[in-house]
């Protein structure tokens, strides 16, 4: 499917000088007009696996195994636009019916239990996107945060851009170190994420959210699903009927799995077998 580039004027972030990222105030930089974006490519080298083997809901957060990934799918190329620090609060001035994105870079300091030594991205290798997003109470927060893969940021601030338009609601959206790096504590607590090193649920092997090319959305709402129909969180069970239509439900073909698909991320909603109704991920899995 073509890519849809985001207009950099958009989500272009602004360069501040502090000496590390909080997580309180973030703003938005016009670009001039004309300013161009360099295409960032992916390349996902891993062997994939069966979906049972890399879905999300069981909620299994523990450290990966000591066994190194033979090819990890690390994303390629170089992240367009500036990165700084910011916090995620509005600034007084501004207008939080309309879409604003940072990008910034992240440090080991800022990622204490979702990230160790031996995993496969660095923190020099991820990005925190400060974002403000529309919420279940039908309002804009200014609060959202996701560390991502730092050369998908600029992609996944364009589709978070596009639920915004689309006043997709989100519940919370907040780093799982929130949740001392427990994936089972963020969807119990309906937490949007990303970036978990972590293995796969089921599986000796790193989950695409150890490289930051993961967002599982929603996770009560748009469950993990064995093939038998079980669903681990109790208080979810009600939306493993995906006739449902409750608010920020994810449905074959709908905005919010067009977007995605517009940047080439498959949607674990439509595996055989289990299915991962929350996960999308840059190589389908």
């Amino acid at each position: 499917m073509p890519l849809h580039r985001t207009p950099s004027s958009r989500i272009r972030a602004v360069r501040t000088d502090a000496a590390g990222p909080s997580r309180r105030s973030y703003a938005r930089v016009p670009v001039p007009a004309g300013t161009t974006r360099r295409a960032v490519t992916f390349a996902a080298a891993v062997a994939l696996t069966s979906a049972a083997a890399t879905g999300c809901g069981h909620g299994e957060s523990k450290g990966p195994s000591s066994a190194s990934p033979a090819t990890p799918p690390v994303a390629t190329g170089t992240p367009t636009g500036t990165v700084g620090t910011a916090t995620a609060t509005a600034s007084p001035t501004q207008d939080l019916n309309r879409f604003h994105a940072q990008i910034n870079k992240v440090r080991t300091r800022d990622l204490p239990k979702s990230w160790h030594a031996g995993c496969p991205v660095a923190p020099s290798g991820l990005r925190m996107i400060v974002m403000n997003y529309w919420g279940m109470d039908k309002r804009p927060h200014a609060d959202g945060r996701l560390v991502v893969n730092a050369a998908a940021a600029n992609k996944l601030a364009g589709v978070f851009r596009k639920l915004f338009e689309n006043r997709y609601p989100i519940h919370k959206m907040v780093p799982v170190d929130a949740y001392k790096g427990s994936d089972f504590d963020s969807i119990e607590d309906d937490n949007t994420s990303a970036f978990n090193c972590r293995n796969a649920t089921g599986s000796g092997s790193w989950s695409q959210h150890a490289y930051g090319l993961a967002v599982d959305i929603n996770p009560c709402e748009n469950p993990y699903v064995t093939a038998s129909g079980h669903i681990e969180h109790p208080r979810c069970v009600k939306f493993g009927d995906r006739s449902r239509r409750d608010p920020g439900l994810i449905h074959p073909g709908d905005s919010t799995v067009k977007a995605f698909a517009s940047i080439d991320w498959g949607w674990g909603g439509s595996w055989v077998g289990t299915r991962d109704y929350q996960h999308f991920s840059s190589n389908g899995r």
